[in-house]
């Protein structure tokens, strides 16, 4: 039996769903872009120009809610599928565009530059418990205008598994696009066999910028999918309670999911998000919050809900080094994330409310990936019926470590870390 955590009834998920359809049809959404408006308004949305409002049907979010694929499959730079984001599947991904990296020698923070990122590409394609790589820093060593493409570049052609991206610019798109075609071949094969997911992100509360809307459209033209990333803020950018901000990010991402299927139907999308409980005491946005943790597993359950495949912004710390805290956050968000069934997990190597990364970080992640993979496994018998014949065995040899038994199952029954876990006794660690 797979074990699994749940937060929400069905009832109270469907009131939740109920309330964002209200908002998006009597508030309606702020839309900087006069082409998605339109196309908007082309199906039957009521579009306030001058407010730049587009006002919400039910029939459009159902048309939407209905051509949106309920699950779909990424694929290496060698065409092997690496990723499937289906069901209860859980895949684990870096958390993205940190603007500092941690140095571990001198335990201080730096701007990344390229070098950085080619040592993180590398070290991802041995990172065996996590499924696909993300542009994870900013390299500061490029000029701006071109960061977002250079970071695809050099994902693409240091490591082969998949990458989670996203483009600040509506220019960088078209290379980005462009360098997936030159993997694939074709923009056929690119549709066959997706390479990327790109972050959309709208704005709290219920706000499409000019680039971001275009983004979503730009990859809907393309079948690339996209993964939207609300993030209101309990408290500050969103309602105090955990329901209210669940109605707040449902809207909004209903309303990225509206863009998408409207431009084309069937692109393929992840009901994702970057919520935050707000601490009023520091003015912080803490992501290994119990509070935000619990709104990433509870929308999860929503997107399920809708029939969508899900990610969010989770196992990761706030720490500010490899430390005590940066281990409870990571692991405690890492775990229930499985445990809710969220299909990408994305947090490995993040520190600092997602603003620094750690090469360290993300090899002590990647152990605690495969200690969660093992969990979720859940516990079956392996030929432990009747049981009679391994105890006469035991009470024979007065041990089982050479038993039948126990060679044929020890590799799948325990989960062994790497080294990086430290697993000796005393003495011999000393």
């Amino acid at each position: 039996m797979r074990p699994t955590v749940r937060f929400l009834e069905d009832k109270l998920i469907e009131k939740i769903i109920s309330e964002a359809r209200i908002l998006l049809r009597e508030l309606g959404v702020e839309i900087h872009n006069d082409s998605v408006l339109d196309l908007l308004g082309d199906h039957g949305a009521r579009i306030d120009k001058e407010k730049k409002r587009a006002f919400c049907t039910d029939d459009i979010i159902d048309k939407s809610l209905k051509s949106a694929p309920p699950y779909f499959k990424l694929y290496d730079s060698s065409g092997n599928q690496a990723v499937d984001l289906s069901g209860y599947n859980v895949n684990f991904t870096p958390g993205s565009a940190a603007i500092n990296i941690l140095d571990y020698e001198s335990n201080k923070i730096k701007r990344p530059d390229t070098s950085d990122y080619v040592r993180y590409a590398k070290l991802m394609q041995s990172m065996n418990n996590i499924a696909s790589q993300s542009t994870c820093m900013i390299p500061s060593d490029v000029p701006e205008k071109i960061s977002d493409s250079y970071r695809l570049y050099l994902s693409l052609l240091f490591c082969e598994k998949p990458v989670v991206t996203g483009t600040f610019t509506i220019e960088a798109f078209e290379i980005m696009k462009n360098l997936q075609i030159a993997v694939r071949g074709s923009e056929e094969a690119l549709k066959e066999k997706p390479l990327t997911i790109f972050s959309c992100c709208p704005t709290a509360p219920l706000k499409w910028s000019d680039v971001t809307s275009q983004n979503v459209v730009d990859c809907a033209k393309y079948l690339i999918p996209v993964e939207y990333i609300s993030m209101p803020l309990t408290g500050f950018m969103a309602p105090v309670t955990l329901v209210g901000t669940l109605i707040q990010h449902t809207a909004e991402t209903l309303s990225g999911l509206v863009i998408s299927q409207l431009t084309n139907p069937g692109t393929p999308v992840l009901y994702g998000g970057s919520p935050a409980v707000f601490d009023i005491r520091y003015e912080t946005t803490p992501m290994g919050d119990i509070g935000t943790m619990m709104i990433d597993c509870a929308y999860n359950e929503i997107g399920k809900y809708l029939g969508l495949p899900t990610q969010a912004y989770i196992g990761l710390s706030d720490a500010k080094q490899l430390d005590a805290q940066a281990g409870l956050e990571s692991s405690m968000g890492a775990t229930l994330a499985a445990l809710a069934g969220i299909n990408n997990i994305s947090g490995p190597g993040m520190l600092d409310f997602e603003s620094c990364f750690s090469l360290e970080k993300l090899v002590l992640d990647n152990e605690i990936c495969g200690m969660v993979f093992r969990l979720i496994e859940g516990i079956e018998p392996r030929e432990d019926f009747p049981s009679l014949p391994i105890f006469k065995e035991f009470l024979e040899e007065q041990h089982l470590l050479i038993a039948n038994h126990t060679r044929k199952f020890l590799k799948d029954e325990i989960y062994f870390p790497k080294p990086v876990i430290d697993r000796a006794n005393r003495s011999r660690w000393q």
